[in-house]
């Protein structure tokens, strides 16, 4: 080797010049689309609105650039949302007298189909794990993206039947346990087929599915026995813009702890000797789990700061030791605990497992027994 020879290391590329023209044609998308809606419903929103708005051309090209199963999801997403507008015509009435809205694009149709796809995916999900499936597992992926679809299909167009029902009624659909439970199913699920990517493995898709079709379950019955579907009108302390960005900041919490709980579940089978060779190995679950509640944990944690401002705002004071907020802060501390034992003491195995675990008994309470069981200023989500 001429050791006078000067040899010369590129740097690496950037990580805007790894860039592509698609990456690009996706952003100016989101742009243009952000403009139309400034131009067309501009006037009808008010500035917190407009601001959420803008700012959500940034974050959703970012993670359109992040995670590329975003692009298509929005771009599907907006053609049949838009569609489903176009099918309405106006009037509430269509969604009884046009096909494609009756059985399959108004909210309510839209949600079943939901509910139905992602029991579907469990059932191929576990099949795929117990007879050692791709074929099976691959199935429940592509249903458990298709109850995604529909899920927020649903959900955009709920929207926009609100506003069908009176221009004073309209609302964002995240305002009772109806909708709620709908955008937790959402989320749990967008994490976990992000985590299936990211890992590359399937295997959790059993565990994770079983959470969701708890909490389908629950929507169908809810929506059965209280006809729960129906659009109402906000309460006087929901109208307000912090519940657009402090429900789904709480529903990532609920949605990633959730998540890491079913995963400890694989963990705990693993270590015990069951299902040891269909799941991945204990490292990956371990890291999946911590991740989850990581996230899981920062959201919650902006969503309680958020929430106290609204409470200072709908109540006159950031704290009243409300039922909702006292169990809020018991998930809260407890989360903080988890973490704190990973960082600084090195939490590992079986006790982080149950741990998480155990933690979900005490989310699903702050989520759902509270409701049921205590009364305080959060009544108006009571069963």
């Amino acid at each position: 080797m001429n050791l006078t020879q000067t040899h010369v290391i590129s740097p690496a590329p950037g990580f805007f010049r790894r860039l592509g023209w698609i990456d690009w044609l996706f952003a100016a998308a989101l742009a243009a689309g952000a403009l139309f809606a400034f131009n067309r419903f501009g006037a009808y929103m008010d500035a917190y609105e407009r601001s959420i708005l803008a700012l959500s051309v940034p974050t959703f090209t970012w993670l359109g650039w992040q995670w590329k199963q975003i692009r298509w999801l929005m771009a599907l997403l907006a053609a049949l949302a838009l569609s489903s507008i176009a099918l309405y015509g106006g009037t509430l009435d269509a969604a009884n007298s046009k096909f494609l809205l009756k059985y399959g694009l108004s909210s309510q149709s839209a949600i079943l189909w939901m509910s139905t796809l992602f029991f579907l995916s469990a059932l191929f999900y576990w099949g795929g794990l117990v007879t050692r499936s791709d074929f099976g597992a691959s199935v429940g992926s592509k249903l458990c993206w298709a109850a995604v679809v529909m899920g927020f299909t649903g959900m955009l167009v709920r929207w926009y039947e609100s506003y069908l029902v009176g221009a004073d009624i309209g609302h964002i659909p995240i305002s009772n346990l109806y909708e709620v439970f709908v955008l937790f199913c959402m989320i749990t699920a967008l994490f976990y087929l992000y985590y299936e990517e990211h890992y590359a493995t399937r295997q959790l898709g059993p565990f994770v599915l079983l959470v969701i079709s708890a909490a389908v379950g629950f929507l169908l019955w809810y929506t059965i026995s209280r006809e729960a579907s129906g659009i109402q009108p906000l309460v006087p302390a929901l109208q307000s813009w912090w519940m657009k960005i402090h429900v789904p900041a709480n529903f990532i919490g609920y949605g990633t702890f959730s998540l890491a709980a079913m995963v400890s579940m694989a963990y705990l089978l693993k270590a015990h000797g069951m299902l040891a060779d269909r799941l991945p190995s204990l490292e990956v679950l371990d890291d999946v789990m911590y991740k989850a509640i990581a996230v899981g944990f920062a959201f919650f944690t902006i969503a309680t700061i958020l929430g106290a401002l609204w409470a200072a705002e709908a109540w006159g004071g950031y704290w009243s030791w409300d039922p909702k907020e006292t169990w809020a802060l018991i998930v809260w501390l407890n989360y903080a605990a988890w973490l704190h034992m990973r960082l600084m003491k090195g939490l590992r195995g079986q006790v982080a497992a149950w741990w998480a675990l155990v933690g979900l008994v005490v989310t699903t309470f702050a989520f759902l027994g509270v409701n049921m069981f205590l009364s305080g200023l959060h009544s108006y989500g009571a069963l």
